[in-house]
């Protein structure tokens, strides 16, 4: 198990609730975002839990945009639009840097990688410079299975000292491949990079350097590990499987 960095390039996400128009409307009516002041990030990797529409993507959309990535996904060099739909949240972020800059950065999302692959080649179409899809492994990332093109993005272009965004990275990844990332993950943690991840996997989730923020209807509170939800539902589940689906499936 890996070091985590001494300072994390991103301390600290703060909401300007002075500037807010209303937290009425969305986003800012999602509990999460109401009730933020200031999330204080880990160094090393802080995972952001909690169920469907509680506002993970929104939260982490947010983030990445403010820091400067492409909304849909990439690196800061990628900015592309398939279909502009991101919420007006990160205007009225601020984001507390340390001293350190990253060498490396990207923005994973699982719903849209599919237009990074496509920006990709797009841009490796037009004459002249580096091919981009080299810094991705080489092979065109539509000639691999999603897991397949994922797998190769974490092994060839995330680096050392670099900031990274992932919003739910298992979607693409079997449970095998989710112990592999957690192998991988720890590497990059090594070598001083920085992870945000939203995450519904109780194996991701389990990587022992890390802060737990779960959101709830009460808005972002750090939790441990098995007090996730997650954690809680799969234990139970695969302690006793028979007994659980008796009880959903019984008439």
């Amino acid at each position: 198990m890996s070091a985590a960095a001494k300072e994390a390039f991103l301390r600290e996400v703060q909401l300007l609730r002075g500037e807010v128009p209303s937290f009425d409307a969305y986003p800012f009516a999602l509990p999460a975002v109401r009730n933020l002041e200031r999330l204080a990030l880990h160094p090393a990797v802080s995972f952001i839990v909690g169920e469907n529409g509680s506002g993970k993507s929104t939260l982490l959309e947010a983030i990445a945009v403010a820091w400067g990535f492409n909304a849909e996904g990439g690196s800061k060099n990628f900015s592309f639009a398939t279909r502009p739909s991101h919420s007006e949240l990160y205007n009225y972020l601020r984001l507390v840097r340390s001293f350190r800059r990253p060498r490396n950065g990207y923005f994973l999302r699982a719903e849209s990688f599919f237009n990074v692959a496509t920006e990709i080649e797009s841009l490796d179409a037009e004459p002249g410079g580096p091919l981009v899809i080299d810094s991705h492994g080489g092979r065109s990332l539509h000639e691999q299975s999603h897991g397949e093109s994922f797998f190769t993005l974490l092994m060839s272009r995330f680096g050392k000292k670099g900031f990274y965004i992932l919003d739910e990275p298992e979607a693409a990844l079997s449970p095998v491949r989710q112990l592999a990332m957690l192998r991988r993950l720890d590497e990059m943690v090594a070598e001083e990079s920085q992870f945000i991840i939203a995450t519904h996997s109780p194996i991701i989730m389990a990587y022992p350097q890390a802060q737990i923020f779960q959101l709830s209807a009460e808005g972002i509170a750090r939790v441990a590990y098995e007090d996730t939800e997650h954690y809680q539902v799969s234990k139970d589940f695969f302690s006793n499987p028979e007994r659980m689906l008796k009880h959903l499936l019984e008439k």
